[in-house]
């Protein structure tokens, strides 16, 4: 399914009368490091076959930059398509990408029977800050996808605007862009309030984007992860939150409780507002994830 049919699936379910409005779930993964033995591999397959019940639409899967896990990738799309019998949405980044070696990840994805991919600028690999490239800007990716191939493509966008962007309106501007190139969804970084995603969406809704966008919702598992996520990104914490993960941060199981308790009621408001779809970036591990969308009563698959 392309992911327009997968979020029509929401449209479907607002109206019948006997919908419960469930958003579109899906889970976010990345390639193990260090994993020679292929140990990690085997522990983050299990952990997606427990998420497995909750019957996500698919699974994303980050890609290192300038392609530094190309290969992990394409390994695992297999294994998850394989093993688990789950649909997959690889990412793919451009930056220091020749359009020979964009069309050759592309016929590889092709070849897995891939239908969606997450068309991504990345960031530049560490000491390349100019690298050689056919490619600048995310929206080139999403023409040159769309041009080469019949994929389904999603984009990313910012609630609280690119790291590298000084102004939010140029910041939609730039969505606009990659949408009117051939985007079909937008899947958002992470945030903590849920008032700069509906701005955001309104914004976005201004300039005639009119494709679905996923609120991106990270669980909070480990405070000193969440301080190297937020150095990473322009993200902006609710003041509450913040004293509840100082005051718990030497105690890793109360962060974790923490955070397992803000994601569900950050979900829930958005739940009600009648949001399309729910992306979670699980960091690989099922441990939170089960417990909120338990507590958002996400219907599990027997």
């Amino acid at each position: 399914m392309t992911l327009r049919e997968i979020y029509s699936r929401h449209s479907e379910q607002k109206n019948s009368r006997f919908s419960q409005k469930m958003p579109i779930i899906s889970f976010e993964i990345f390639p193990p490091k260090n994993d020679a033995d292929g140990t990690k591999l085997q522990k983050l397959l299990g952990h997606l076959d427990i998420l497995k019940k909750y019957a996500p639409a698919f699974i994303s899967l980050t890609y290192g930059a300038g392609g530094t896990t190309q290969t992990n990738s394409l390994e695992i799309i297999q294994h998850i398509k394989k093993d688990l019998d789950l649909k997959i949405m690889p990412h793919f980044t451009c930056v220091g990408s020749s359009k020979e070696q964009v069309e050759c990840y592309l016929k590889e994805i092709q070849d897995l029977e891939i239908k969606n991919i997450l068309a991504l600028r990345g960031d530049f690999p560490d000491g390349l800050h100019a690298p050689n490239s056919d490619f600048q800007y995310a929206n080139e990716l999403v023409s040159f996808i769309k041009s080469k191939t019949d994929l389904s493509i999603g984009v990313a966008g910012y609630p609280e605007v690119h790291i590298d962007c000084e102004d939010f309106s140029l910041d939609i501007k730039n969505l606009k862009r990659k949408v009117n190139a051939g985007s079909d969804a937008v899947y958002t970084q992470m945030f903590f309030d849920n008032d700069k995603f509906f701005k955001f969406q309104e914004l976005a809704k201004d300039v005639g984007i009119d494709v679905p966008i996923i609120p991106g919702i990270l669980p909070i598992m480990n405070y000193k992860q969440f301080e190297k996520m937020l150095s990473m990104a322009r993200v902006s914490v609710p003041k509450s939150l913040m004293n509840q993960l100082e005051k718990y941060k030497e105690n890793s199981d109360d962060t974790k409780k923490v955070g397992i308790e803000f994601a569900s009621s950050q979900c829930q408001q958005l739940i009600d507002a009648e949001i399309t779809g729910l992306h979670f970036f699980t960091l690989n591990t099922s441990s939170s994830l089960c417990p909120i969308l338990d507590n958002l009563g996400v219907l599990v698959k027997n």
